[in-house]
């Protein structure tokens, strides 16, 4: 921690999202409103999936997991943005700004290891259903968790170690409605080419690879089913279409900023906001809208609250 008590800035300031006032209310409503939805939508797909136990298989339980996730990746970044909106002189101190970056990259780790568990449980679904409940056992799911919480750690102090220890005497402007690893980069009083390159290396190679593996799963998953069934591809497409949505949400912004660092212009703020509001609320949506399982403990949870009303 050194580098912290040598450095000369102190804090940062965020240019932000907008300029003019009328606009700067605008996105200030609009992302109350979305903030609001993921809140309640995520939380309200965790407490489906613990309160009604035929939810309590291990798709459901990663879902839930990532409902989580989501929430809090979204309380990094989105709250303040919110706040700073109205505010002429958007400040983050140095250390709140270190804590976001972490925060941010440990989360989105976390994220990239449960959308890989969701795709294996679908392979094991769909390719293995008579061997599908001893795969994924209660074992192998917490397992999945827990191995990405320490991937997501690993992978965000791996690359914290060395931003920590620049030296930052200023300039102070961030171009961006958060902080993170490229543009803060581009504010060290040194050479920034090395720690670019440990960013590509780590970041770029985690969101590209993971990536890739993802969509290959997919493949593999539908060339299986069309082999099984014909060329009949309907009802696996319809369990994957959401997975794949998501992924290609959320995985898009990352390789944008990461893959080929880094920003010569400020389409990567607006990309992000793709990561930290629009999938977290769409991913609540998604998911109820096209399964099953959720739809029916919706209608019995509003059966029940009718039921409840008029006692």
């Amino acid at each position: 921690m050194n580098g912290l008590n040598e450095s000369v800035v102190s804090e940062f300031m965020l240019l932000g999202l907008a300029s003019s006032w009328e606009t700067k209310v605008f996105l200030m409503l609009i992302f109350s409103l979305i903030y609001l939805g993921i809140i309640l939508g995520n939380l309200f797909i965790f407490f489906l999936v613990i309160f009604y136990s035929h939810l309590h298989s291990p798709m459901y339980f990663l879902l839930a997991n990532l409902s989580l996730i989501d929430v809090g990746l979204s309380s990094t970044t989105v709250p303040k943005m919110i706040t700073d909106l109205l505010n002429e002189y958007k400040i983050i101190s140095f250390q709140s700004c270190m804590t976001q970056i972490c925060f941010i990259h440990i989360m989105g780790g976390v994220e990239m290891v449960l959308l890989i568990a969701m795709a294996f449980d679908r392979y094991t679904a769909i390719c293995k259903p008579l061997r599908y409940l001893n795969i994924m056992n209660p074992k192998i799911c917490v397992s999945f968790v827990i191995a990405g919480w320490v991937i997501g750690v690993i992978h965000a102090m791996s690359q914290f170690a060395f931003i920590i220890n620049l030296p930052f005497c200023g300039p102070n402007k961030v171009d961006s409605f958060y902080c993170d690893f490229p543009r803060i980069i581009k504010l060290a009083c040194t050479d920034g080419a090395k720690f670019e390159f440990i960013i590509a290396a780590n970041s770029g190679f985690m969101s590209m690879g993971t990536f890739f593996l993802l969509i290959l799963s997919y493949i593999f998953i539908l060339v299986t089913v069309w082999k099984r069934s014909s060329g009949d591809l309907s009802k696996a497409f319809v369990t994957l279409s959401a997975h794949i949505t998501v992924v290609v949400l959320f995985f898009t912004p990352c390789m944008f900023l990461y893959v080929w660092p880094f920003p010569t212009s400020s389409i990567d703020k607006y990309l992000f906001i793709v990561d930290f509001a629009i999938t977290p609320v769409l991913n609540p949506a998604i998911y109820t809208l096209w399964n099953k399982d959720i739809k029916i403990s919706i209608k019995r949870l509003s059966k029940w609250g009718h039921y409840v009303k008029f006692c």
